[in-house]
């Protein structure tokens, strides 16, 4: 049975906002109906923050992320809407997206975050690679410091 496209767009502080209807759970084929229409407001109608409704949503597919990270890289606003309590939990939430009332949350490019430091050491050189030029895994520091920084 085809599915029903149960989306509409309303506009919210400025943001042309994307509700995905009552779904909890987005597959692949959600998440390219939303990019769709994402694509549609920021690359023909020309709009400069877009956001997505949360309301109803209890798992979302790792692409979501990247794409919205992407329209952020590029200029566009992007706002989410209500998210559940379990969304507003993931790493991905918590480090990128800064609270602007009790149900909108802004995603914000930050320079470094915690995370993304101790990925950055870990993907330093690794210790089977025979290349000279490479960089060190872990440059000279105390093994109480090392072990301090790897434990954060």
């Amino acid at each position: 049975m085809a599915r029903k496209k149960r989306s509409s767009i309303d506009v919210r502080d400025g943001s042309h906002v994307v509700v995905m209807g009552e779904m909890e759970i987005w597959d692949g084929a959600d998440l390219a109906l939303l990019r769709e229409i994402l694509a549609k407001l920021v690359d023909i109608e020309q709009r400069p923050a877009i956001g997505v409704d949360l309301t109803f949503v209890k798992y979302i597919p790792s692409g979501f992320f990247g794409m919205l990270y992407d329209y952020t890289d590029r200029g566009v606003s992007v706002r989410l809407y209500s998210p559940q309590t379990h969304i507003a939990n993931m790493l991905w939430f918590r480090e990128f997206f800064e609270p602007v009332d009790g149900e909108a949350f802004n995603l914000v490019v930050k320079a470094q975050t915690e995370h993304s430091a101790r990925s950055a050491l870990a993907a330093s050189k690794a210790p089977w690679s025979d290349t000279e030029d490479a960089p060190i895994a872990f440059p000279a520091m105390e093994e109480t410091t090392l072990a301090a920084t790897i434990a954060h």
